[in-house]
């Protein structure tokens, strides 16, 4: 009984942590040295160019400001690096074809009298991009992208997009091997 009351936590904690449902990737340019970065500011053009509404680009600007200050970056009129964002949405359709009745084998198997059931579903993921650009040189140095679902709930928005956010930069700056 004392091992299980141990596990428990352990447990709820994996339940917790198995929620977060956006998948992560980043990429970077092995030649430049990270750590040389300490300011940032936002590059106009591609801001304005993320097909997104202006509140959730407010959203999603917000968050990256309070991420990079936990990193220890401040905003600058002559930063050391650009940030650019781009956003979008992918309608994922999801086909299951059950078969069902009793046949061949052991256990449940194709029945051609029984027919099937054909259950549709869709759900939209968001794509969110955050790339970081070498002010002086132009060019991308990191690039990180976050999936997963979206949520219309305006209540849970501010939410969500600050979690987009934290999972994409918390691969910032990245671990050279």
């Amino acid at each position: 009984m004392m091992k299980a009351i141990k596990i428990l936590p352990l447990l709820l904690l994996f339940a917790v942590a198995s929620c977060s449902s956006i998948r992560v990737y980043s990429d970077y340019d092995k030649k430049f040295d990270f750590s040389q970065y300490k300011t940032y500011a936002y590059y106009k053009n591609g801001i304005d160019k993320a097909e997104v509404s202006d509140l959730d680009k407010k959203r999603i600007l917000r968050a990256i400001d309070e991420v990079m200050a936990t990193k220890g970056f401040t905003k600058s009129e002559t930063p050391d690096m650009l940030i650019s964002i781009n956003a979008k949405s992918e309608q994922n359709v999801n086909v299951n074809n059950f078969n069902g009745g009793w046949g061949w084998g052991f256990g449940w198997g194709w029945d051609p009298f029984w027919g099937g059931n054909t259950m549709v579903s869709t759900s939209t993921d968001g794509i969110l991009t955050i790339d970081l650009i070498d002010a002086k040189l132009k060019e991308l140095i990191w690039q990180g992208e976050g999936t997963g679902y979206l949520t219309k709930n305006v209540d849970k928005k501010d939410e969500n997009v600050k979690l987009f956010v934290t999972e994409i930069l918390a691969q910032y700056p990245p671990v050279k091997k």
